[in-house]
């Protein structure tokens, strides 16, 4: 896979070189390219926005300016036969969830856009979305706030997408273990290591018990009893 990430700060995904998302990079499970999105701006201050139409406070991010990053983007990164899909940060956007990343690691090349002020033209999404050498556009939020712009949402989107990637975890079961990879989207239960106790706190019994049966038993409870307290907005869809 190659990802593309365009942004005003590309300083913002040095971080993407460090823990396991740096090391898949250094051992070429997948590409991960910055540009600097100041680079297409225009004329001699590289403007890159403008004022709404229809009025407002803040500033858009022009069309032309996106537009013309993008198509270079897509003849930089792009093989034959493959379709960069793109993504826009926006809190408008489909809630991003654990199902939406595993979807994307069958993707050969995400093209993230980080929208910055009042956020992109959205002619920019309209255009991208009916053209036959793209596959399609995904505007996606990741969660109900707002962000000063889409970098922090990317760093988010990027290492959840990754993480998912075979090689990338040392143990190839992780992921099928983690919250809301669950049966019914349930989030992960409580976990314990050494000391067996602690400030008279003690690891719950079947936890050192070696009966494998009665462990998964106390697992599977434990994350229902997680679930319902933290995330009671997913018990509707637990079995």
């Amino acid at each position: 896979m190659r990802i593309d990430i365009v942004s005003l700060f590309p300083e913002y995904f040095e971080p993407l070189h460090l823990s396991l998302v740096g090391k898949a990079r250094r051992d070429h499970i997948f590409d991960i390219h910055v540009h600097d999105l100041r680079q297409w701006g225009v004329g001699p201050h590289r403007q890159m926005d403008d004022t709404p139409y229809g009025g407002g406070p803040g500033m858009v991010m022009s069309a032309d300016v996106w537009g013309t990053a993008l198509d270079a983007v897509h003849r930089l990164g792009t093989q034959a036969g493959n379709k960069p899909l793109l993504v826009i940060p926006t809190p408008s956007g489909v809630l991003f969830n654990q199902s939406l990343a595993t979807s994307w690691t069958t993707q050969t090349h995400l093209v993230f856009a980080c929208g910055r002020y009042e956020g992109i033209d959205s002619r920019v999404a309209m255009y991208y979305s009916s053209q036959p050498d793209w596959a399609g556009v995904h505007e996606v939020s990741l969660g109900d706030y707002v962000l000063a712009g889409g970098e922090v949402a990317v760093m988010a989107m990027t290492e959840a997408v990754t993480r998912l990637m075979p090689g990338v975890l040392g143990n190839s079961t992780s992921a099928a273990d983690d919250s809301f990879s669950l049966p019914g989207g349930r989030v992960e239960g409580s976990v314990f290591t050494k000391p067996p106790i602690w400030r008279d706190l003690e690891v719950p019994a079947p936890l050192i018990s070696g009966n494998h049966a009665l462990i998964a038993k106390w697992r599977a409870a434990d994350s229902i009893r997680r679930t319902h307290v933290n995330r009671p907005d997913l018990m509707r869809d637990l079995p």
